[in-house]
């Protein structure tokens, strides 16, 4: 008798800076999303593929669930519950060291998955993330009686994504729930982003990381032009990062242009890395006032769907 092939969707929810993206890459294994110590950094649904031997998992990350407004939050709104109508496997990761210590915030900060998820049928893992941070593992019991009150059909799963401890148990047990059904995808594809978003998130990634506590939210990468070499040749983009005050520029740009050259060099680092060949990478900052309430330009740099 042969082999039956399983291949499913996973959408991997929760509140921001749970370590959904951090998760993704360790379970596929590379990174395809931007991973930043802020939250609600992740803007787009990224598809992650994951392929072992007649199993196919598709993983659908997600921003994180807030109640903040704005044309952008309301997209990223959107992308969550689209998401979570075409999964088949729901996995909600928490960080555990946040509600170990505060387990009084799990309503607050989860309540609109709590009502969403008391009634879904689907399978779900709830994944509590972060356990490297605390030493006593006997402080998450409390927390585990209170989840399993919350959700007492989803499987329980504490790991740290950071370190991979735990990873191959869940990537195991993901796999094991799969559905029936043909591979969507081929095995060797690991992501359905193009290059270009990708190229773009790294951009803003570095952003992210080096401006710190100072960087605006109001930041979009959009990659203005893109001259491909021939192979082993010198590829060149250009990209265009639109902040939302003038304020921003000065702060991005930095003395001298010292802070815009660090965040090109690393980036160009990563990029050159990603494509597997030279890069020259021009990068230039511009003030375009409110483009997080822009309908039209979020349609243009691929944060808005038609219609959204």
């Amino acid at each position: 008798m042969d082999k039956q092939n399983h291949c499913g969707r996973v959408a991997l929810i929760g509140p921001p800076n749970a370590g959904k993206s951090t998760l993704l890459n360790a379970l596929l294994g590379q990174k395809i999303t931007i991973v930043t110590p802020k939250p609600q950094t992740t803007r787009n649904q990224i598809v992650g593929i994951l392929s072992e031997g007649d199993d196919q998992a598709i993983f659908l990350d997600t921003p994180g669930l807030t109640e903040q407004h704005g044309r952008l939050s309301k997209t990223m709104t959107q992308a969550i519950w689209s998401t979570l109508r075409e999964a088949d496997i729901l996995v909600l990761v928490i960080d555990g060291n946040l509600y170990v210590r505060n387990q009084e915030l799990l309503e607050t900060d989860l309540g609109p998955l709590i009502k969403a998820l008391s009634v879904d049928e689907r399978s779900m893992v709830l994944v509590v993330n972060k356990i490297d941070l605390f030493a006593d593992k006997n402080l998450m019991l409390p927390l585990f009686v209170k989840l399993n009150e919350i959700w007492p059909k989803a499987e329980i799963f504490p790991l740290s994504a950071l370190a991979k401890d735990g990873l191959d148990e869940l990537r195991k047990l993901i796999l094991k729930k799969l559905p029936v059904g043909e591979f969507e995808f081929p095995k060797d594809q690991v992501s359905t982003q193009p290059v270009r978003f990708m190229v773009a998130e790294i951009i803003r990634e570095k952003l992210f990381l080096y401006l710190r506590q100072e960087v605006p939210y109001g930041v979009a990468v959009d990659i203005e032009a893109w001259d491909e070499g021939a192979e082993g040749e010198q590829t060149i983009i250009h990209a265009l990062i639109y902040v939302a005050k003038a304020a921003y520029k000065g702060m991005i740009i930095g003395h001298g242009g010292a802070t815009l050259k660090k965040i090109g060099s690393e980036a160009r680092a990563e990029i050159q890395e990603l494509l597997e060949q030279k890069v020259h990478l021009e990068l230039w900052v511009k003030v375009r006032d409110h483009w997080t309430e822009d309908p039209a330009f979020l349609r243009d740099i691929g944060l808005l769907t038609e219609g959204g």
